[in-house]
């Protein structure tokens, strides 16, 4: 899916990632904020009309634009590299050695099969090598790479190699869990199932280190 014209129109249900990387084309960023806003409105104003809705109706008459701004202002701002957290680090001068866990981070993402929501929790880890990150700076991390159209399996990815860059170091964990709208709220309609996925990097693949992580997460999965 990185380059789509590889796979035409259609994916049917095969949900698969062929790259860490968002696909994202090379002008993506030709247009301001509001000139995508503006595009975006007339697509949704067509979409709405195609399905019958009359917008010249009080509660319809403004909801093109608010989805158009909360597309390109809200749910896929993480696309958008100015709007990356910045993520000041600090010497370990304490010399804690133990892994650093900050579990449940809220994640509030979007399926881009069907662009529906993805909603869980994320556990980040990480071993220091003298170096170490502001907490809030993880749950920022993790938010801007969820607010764009994702796989979880990507999402779990560039959660641990931004990490890595930042901290200098292969010693960074991520799991998710999270449940996906496509799969709860249509097809299969399976309100109880919750997708699982995981990246361990350095010390984290060794079998001590993982099952650790596991344990003070309280999930009890295998990989």
């Amino acid at each position: 899916m990185c380059k789509s014209d590889m796979f035409n129109d259609e994916l049917g249900e095969n949900h698969i990632g062929t790259s860490d990387h968002t696909p994202l084309r090379a002008d993506a960023f030709d247009r301001t904020d509001d000139e995508k806003i503006e595009s975006i409105k007339k697509d949704f104003e067509n979409i709405l009309t195609t399905l019958g809705m009359d917008l010249t109706d009080d509660s319809l008459k403004g909801t093109p634009k608010r989805v158009a701004k909360m597309f390109v202002k809200e749910i896929f701002g993480g696309l958008n590299p100015e709007r990356k957290p910045s993520a000041s680090t600090f010497d370990n001068k304490y010399k804690y050695g133990e892994m650093l866990v900050e579990k449940n981070i809220v994640v509030y993402s979007t399926c881009e099969h069907h662009l529906l929501p993805i909603v869980g929790r994320a556990h980040v880890a990480y071993i220091s090598n003298g170096t170490v990150v502001g907490l809030s700076k993880m749950n920022r991390i993790v938010d801007y790479y969820a607010k764009r159209p994702q796989v979880q399996e990507r999402l779990t990815i560039q959660i641990v190699e931004e990490l890595k860059k930042v901290l200098g170091t292969e010693n960074v964990a991520c799991v998710i869990d999270a449940k996906h709208l496509c799969v709860n709220s249509r097809g299969i309609r399976d309100i109880e199932s919750s997708t699982v996925t995981a990246e361990f990097g350095g010390l984290f693949k060794e079998e001590k280190t993982r099952r650790e992580l596991l344990d003070y997460i309280k999930l009890d999965t295998q990989f």
